[in-house]
């Protein structure tokens, strides 16, 4: 395969003949960042070497500038290994704990309310410290290691690994509730401590080389959210307090956007599955390598894959240009008008990996290299529209705690909630943010002791503060007050 102008922009000699993807990801991934600034070394500390019960490769702590921490140790446990392994509960008891967990992560609670949930959290206790701790760092750096097959070799980043990430969604999951518990307590100072600590969580995850990790940061961004409400509720937090909180919301960075993730690893990703794919090498079962069979190897080598690459990195320069867009009306109509030429290109009928098996098989000129190239478009392109969709989301949640948490230093000071929105400018907060989703104010409806405040979300239609947990369901993303007991 020759080298493609992406890699020019990524090495600066002239890159090789088989460019290595996954050490390009690594080094563009860790450039800046050193273990004593990386939030990840810190997480593996807390987490242990199987996050998930599966070995990761040697040179994952490598390059994380980590020994592989010792197999035993007093590292964070989820729910689910500590209902079965500690209080080797039954289904029922085991349902019974998450929904006291979910409970406990959105509301002020005591330990003789959730006693089993308390025993847990008093179980992790150290660990939960370390992430804290990971959380105030500034860099994360997630190295993407494949695993390796029996010859010692790479099996395609298709197959890498990534434990540790969804870990950090258990362990927010975990703070939240501890939080919750401090608040119960009377402990709001500690509290709050782990809400940011959450917050903080989910940037950094988000800012890894893979949608997943965007997915993920943005799950635990809406986890912290839930968790803030609450405490922006309790009694007896002053003004200056609770316009300290407003600061700490403020200085928050943004979500990282997912045109970053989509530019260097799923962009890198692709080609890599095209490098692996054109010495009948890789498998599309994530992990599995294929030894090259000689008489596959004449078959592929009369394919394109150079024209294979190159519409690959068509639609990625286009895809992540749509993300670029600075707008969300601009970013809908991009991504929309990607996703209808996609569906074209691919046709009535879906795309399946036997498909992808049978043009390989076939080999041939120009028709069946585009052909493979148009099969796997539908097989690996991420679906980036919802993506966008998640970040705008999460986007929208942190605009509307910021506007809540001036609500409550508002309320704290004047002892009611003002009258309209407009009210906290210039006073509390500078200027009111609009509805990302409308482009109009938020909706804003006081109460004799509440308010509720929305975005009319994703879809764009006011269902009256109704969100995906009511019924009949809605797709708004509302605050409202008082918070939930």
């Amino acid at each position: 395969m020759t080298a493609l102008p992406l890699l020019l922009a990524l090495v600066a000699a002239d890159p090789p003949k088989e460019p290595d993807y996954e050490a390009l990801l690594n080094d563009k991934m860790a450039a800046g960042v050193t273990p004593g600034t990386n939030a990840n070394v810190l997480l593996w500390t807390a987490f242990g070497p199987r996050p998930e019960g599966t070995d990761v490769p040697d040179e994952f702590f490598a390059r994380l500038g980590l020994p592989r921490p010792p197999a035993d140790g007093d590292y964070f446990v989820g729910g689910t290994a500590f209902t079965r392994d500690r209080l080797k509960l039954d289904p029922a008891d085991t349902t019974a704990f998450y929904d006291q967990q979910g409970r406990a992560a959105k509301r002020p609670w005591a330990a003789k309310d959730a006693p089993r949930v308390a025993e847990w959290l008093a179980a992790n206790d150290k660990p939960l410290a370390v992430v804290v701790e990971a959380a105030g760092r500034p860099g994360y750096y997630n190295p993407l290691v494949s695993r390796r097959g029996p010859d010692g070799k790479p099996t395609g980043m298709i197959g890498a690994l990534l434990p540790s990430v969804q870990k950090c969604r258990e362990a927010a999951q975990a703070l939240t509730c501890r939080a919750m518990l401090r608040l119960g307590e009377g402990k709001p100072d500690a509290a709050w401590a782990d809400i940011l600590a959450c917050h903080r969580l989910g940037r950094l995850v988000g800012r890894g080389g893979t949608l997943i990790e965007a997915l993920v940061g943005y799950a635990v961004g809406a986890v912290a959210a839930n968790a803030t409400l609450p405490y922006l509720d309790h009694p007896g937090l002053t003004a200056e307090v609770l316009r300290g909180r407003l600061k700490e919301l403020q200085a928050l960075p943004p979500f990282p956007a997912a045109a970053d993730n989509v530019d260097r690893g799923e962009r890198l990703f692709y080609l890599d599955s095209v490098q692996f794919l054109s010495k009948g090498q890789l498998d599309l079962t994530p992990g599995e390598a294929k030894k090259p069979n000689p008489e596959d190897a004449k078959k592929l080598a009369a394919l394109d894959w150079d024209l294979v690459a190159r519409d690959g990195t068509k639609w990625f320069d286009r895809m992540v240009a749509a993300l670029r867009e600075p707008t969300r009306a601009g970013r809908v109509k991009a991504l929309g008008a990607i996703e209808a030429d996609l569906k074209a290109l691919q046709g009535k009928r879906p795309v399946k990996d036997d498909e992808l098996h049978r043009l390989l098989r076939q080999g041939g000129g120009k028709a069946v290299s585009q052909q493979v190239s148009n099969t796997l478009l539908g097989l690996l392109m991420p679906a980036v529209g919802k993506v966008s969709d998640a970040h705008d989301r999460v986007t929208q949640i942190e605009r509307n705690l910021q506007v809540a948490a001036a609500l409550a230093a508002y309320r704290a000071e004047h002892g009611k909630y003002p009258a309209k929105l407009a009210d906290l400018a210039p006073g509390v907060l500078k200027t009111v943010p609009d509805d990302l989703f409308s482009g109009k104010p938020l909706v804003y409806k006081p109460a004799d002791k509440g308010y509720v405040l929305y975005s009319v979300g994703v879809n764009g239609r006011d269902e009256e503060g109704r969100s995906f947990d009511d019924n009949p369901q809605g797709d708004d993303l509302p605050v409202w007050m008082p918070a939930a007991k």
